[in-house]
């Protein structure tokens, strides 16, 4: 069984265009309000709509997917209709920003195409992929996504030079080659590679055992992602101001840090599914939450920024093998019939966190000071090591090969 890495890597396009169209909307928009006139809070609302219209809309268009049956497939009317409509939202945002009411209807309009799109777009990996080669193709799209990221930064860099106009369309452009790519090249399979539990026949007595402690083991994962999502985004959110506060480094330095953090993560990305592969998705998973752990322990108490940045590459070696491998235990825990559905749960609690922690954190900073930053991301993976430990199913389900297979590859 090997994976296909082809078709794998043109999923991650998908991913890959979310990634560019984010990183550049989020470097532009919010100064677009701030020249309205927006207070900061109100600004801070709207860049947090991606995150609300991710709760709402993803669940229900994941879902959705999976029972649309058409000639296109299943999942692609979704990106047919989601990544064009984007792209023209999308290009109009230069030349609305100096409007607030045409602004936010573009802003609103580009929102809801990409929640349209996304989930089923990711559906598509499992959709195609054998159970037991979702770690690694998991690992491709992240790694396609870091790249979105980095080659956006790169665009934006010397595209905003010249005019807000080019970052824009080109990320427009992007999005159109995209969807013309995936549309032939990536056909959806007319059988899913792999039907997970419910195609599975256990014996009657323990069918609803067994169905009983798959549920219990997706409400436990689906809590360990909300916290360890929690703790990541309290950093990400407030780690430039904690620098300037508390380590006495500018937002350049602190940047870098970050930095760091991405990097190490997109380096790992690929190598996570692999040896996930070998000692298991949960034990990866598990063993990322504790180097997280102990990098945002020690940064409670280190000063040296040698060392910080050793701890901050820890940091996004542990987050590859815990994002990398959560995704596929969560959709592990279905049928094709319902890959869209859990891969909206996934992303209502990933997206739930990113909105609720840095209210949260921000509401106890002010009252503890911004020295608690890495105690309260601590504390959050602790928990979600918890509920990690109590998940019970999501590793690949092993192949069993016919007589006459076993024969052909027996040692003689």
């Amino acid at each position: 069984m090997k994976l296909d890495y082809k078709k794998t890597f043109l999923i991650g396009l998908g991913f890959f265009t979310v990634n560019i169209i984010w990183s550049l909307y989020n470097v532009k928009v919010p100064l677009y309000l701030a020249e309205l006139g927006l207070s900061g809070m109100i600004v801070g609302m709207v860049m947090a709509l991606d995150n609300v219209f991710a709760v709402v809309f993803q669940p229900i268009f994941g879902a959705l997917s999976d029972k649309t049956n058409t000639r296109y497939g299943r999942r692609m009317p979704y990106l047919l209709i989601g990544i064009p409509l984007s792209a023209v939202f999308f290009s109009l945002i230069p030349f609305t920003g100096n409007r607030l009411v045409p602004l936010m209807i573009s802003v609103i309009g580009l929102n809801f195409f990409m929640s349209v799109y996304r989930a089923p777009t990711v559906a598509l990996m499992p959709d195609v992929t054998p159970s037991p080669l979702r770690s690694k193709a998991n690992g491709i799209i992240n790694f396609m996504g870091g790249l979105g990221t980095a080659i956006a930064f790169l665009l934006g860099g010397f595209l905003f030079r010249i005019n807000d106009y080019l970052p824009f369309f080109s990320g427009s452009i992007i999005l159109m080659l995209t969807i013309i790519i995936m549309y032939n090249f990536v056909k959806e399979p007319e059988q899913p590679a792999d039907d997970g539990p419910a195609s599975e026949k256990p014996e009657e007595n323990g069918e609803r055992q067994n169905e009983e402690g798959r549920l219990l083991s997706l409400i436990f994962i689906l809590l360990a992602i909300f916290f360890w999502y929690a703790s990541w985004n309290a950093v990400e959110t407030f780690f430039s101001t904690y620098g300037e506060k508390v380590l006495g480094i500018d937002e350049s330095l602190a940047s870098f840090l970050l930095l760091t953090v991405s990097a190490f993560f997109l380096i790992f990305a690929i190598p996570a599914g692999f040896i996930a592969g070998r000692i298991g998705r949960k034990n990866t998973i598990l063993a990322g939450i504790i180097g997280l752990t102990l990098a945002f322990v020690c940064l409670i108490f280190i000063r040296n920024v040698t060392v910080m940045f050793v701890l901050m590459a820890v940091g996004g070696i542990s987050w590859a093998f815990i994002n990398i491998n959560s995704y596929p235990m969560v959709v592990e825990m279905t049928s094709s019939k319902g890959i869209g559905k859990y891969t909206g749960y996934y992303y209502f609690f990933s997206m739930l966190a990113s909105i609720i922690s840095p209210i949260l954190f921000g509401y106890l900073k002010d009252i503890l000071g911004d020295e608690f930053l890495f105690i309260y991301a601590g504390i959050a993976l602790v928990i979600a090591f918890f509920f990690m430990m109590l998940v019970k199913h999501g590793e690949p389900k092993a192949k069993t090969r016919s007589a006459f297979e076993e024969i052909e590859h027996m040692d003689y």
